[in-house]
């Protein structure tokens, strides 16, 4: 074998570890959905705080990830892709071994600190590792674009083996193994980059992830307190002023955690948006077809899983078969419309769910629909976020992208957690009003999803198709 064939077999072996990275940040996220009502029943969670199981780990993450961005370009992806998964792993076991609800949400917050650092560290490993040669950037980003999706429902999959036949915490405890292998890899496949000079805006990142946390807290709270309550109005003022108060000390700051220059980038701006809106359509839509499966259907823990394998099989082959080359011949901004446009009928078929329904009517199809959407338009967005920034921004513009999609599925489940409970969902064992709760959630991520086609139509620029794929 020659050096070049043994280096080029390197690099793709790191992109295997990249995306195992991706396939784990985004299992986390999905792995607790079988699990959640065992540990609702043995952690004494509400119907109404269950959702924070899942949003203690996406706020950490979204909050964070542009201090990990930021991380990245001054110590060195490797070593920030290393510290994450160390970070991870201790989350993992606090988390596994909660005996209480404080305990639960701290090791998941922490493991969300470690996703927030291995997430737009992986991405810039990959930009150093296929960002010379534009064909294999679009082959490099189709394998990590679709290990999100993949372990998003191999996350159910897993969940649903391992709550049915060992016992929840054990969704944790897999965790560790697998961060012990990626952590003996790092040094043998990762590229190395020099440190640089330069402070971290701590402030910063403070300030925004308690302004997003505070946005999630008021609307998940809502419908317990009322939308028109003073603890509503003030905790989402206070958010406002949070998120505020990081855009200004944003522009006062000479090294600031984000640019805000770096919007100025063509369609960057635009892409966030779109991941912004994927992702709060896509996951209040997984978050309530879980609970739609087991607690209308009465599916146990295992083919509640298995039955999302096949939008799972559908979104893997969508990204790496038939976006690659859709972008080559379409480009960027007409494969993202197509892809919000038909996961908004999707879950608009999806809304249509019925007390009395089964898995071939009332699941399959809708959610066949929606993964082809998923499938178009992921992989464009993320693209384009990510390779409009300046080299040297690698990492914040992959902490950028990650934080708008990790954004939008925190405040899209929050929203869609609050209009579910406003049609019934909070009316646990009535299955005609959770049904009508979880069909309301549907309708409202269809919405979303719409709306972001409509977005991205009117403000993302349009590139030849030819050499798309430089481009995304």
């Amino acid at each position: 074998m020659t050096t070049q064939t043994r280096s080029t077999t390197k690099k793709w072996w790191a992109l295997a570890v990249i995306a195992a990275a991706q396939f784990m940040v985004i299992m986390d996220t999905s792995i607790i959905g079988i699990a959640l009502p065992k540990m609702q029943a043995e952690l004494g969670f509400s119907q109404e705080n269950l959702t924070w199981v899942f949003n203690a780990y996406v706020i950490a993450l979204g909050g964070l990830l542009l201090l990990g961005g930021r991380l990245s370009d001054l110590l060195g992806a490797r070593r920030v892709f290393a510290a994450g998964w160390v970070v991870l792993l201790a989350g993992s076991v606090v988390a596994g071994a909660a005996g209480n609800v404080a305990t639960e949400l701290a090791g998941r917050a922490i493991q969300g600190g470690g996703a927030a650092l291995i997430a737009p560290s992986a991405l810039t490993l990959l930009m150093m590792l296929f960002g010379s040669s534009p064909q294999e950037l679009t082959k490099a980003l189709a394998v990590y674009g679709a290990a999100a999706p993949a372990g998003g429902t191999a996350g159910v999959f897993l969940g649903g083996v391992i709550t049915e036949y060992i016992s929840w915490p054990w969704v944790f405890y897999i965790n560790v193994p697998i961060a012990i292998l990626a952590l003996i890899a790092v040094p043998l496949l990762m590229p190395a980059a020099p440190a640089r000079s330069g402070s971290v805006d701590v402030l910063g990142s403070v300030t925004v992830t308690a302004g997003l946390a505070a946005a999630v807290y008021a609307i998940v709270q809502a419908p317990e307190v009322g939308w028109a309550s003073g603890q509503t109005w003030g905790v989402l003022a206070l958010s406002a002023a949070l998120l505020a108060g990081f855009v200004y000390i944003q522009s006062r700051r000479n090294e600031p955690l984000m640019r805000l220059g770096i919007f100025r980038a063509p369609n960057l701006a635009a892409a966030n948006i779109a991941q912004l809106l994927l992702g709060a359509a896509w996951v209040p839509m997984w978050f309530f077809l879980n609970l739609y499966l087991q607690q209308v259907l009465g599916y146990s823990a295992f083919p509640s899983g298995a039955a999302l394998l096949p939008m799972t099989t559908l979104i893997m082959l969508g990204m790496v078969v038939l976006a690659p080359r859709a972008m080559q011949r379409f480009g960027a901004k007409p494969m993202i419309v197509t892809g919000l446009l038909v996961l908004g009928v999707g879950l608009a078929i999806m809304s249509l769910v019925r007390p009395t329904g089964n898995f071939w009517v009332d699941v399959l199809p809708a959610s066949l629909v929606a993964a082809g959407g998923m499938s178009l338009a992921f992989i464009p967005s993320l693209g384009t976020a990510i390779s409009a920034a300046r080299p040297e921004e690698g990492g914040l513009a992959s902490g950028i992208v990650n934080v708008s999609y990790q954004v939008g599925s925190a405040i899209g489940l929050a929203a869609m957690t609050a209009v579910a409970a406003a049609f019934g969902a909070d009316q646990t064992g009535d299955l005609p009003e959770l049904t009508n709760g979880f069909s309301a959630a549907f309708l409202g991520a269809a919405v979303i999803a719409l709306a972001g086609a409509g977005i991205t139509a009117a403000i993302m620029r349009s590139p030849a198709p030819e050499g798309a794929a430089a481009k995304v």
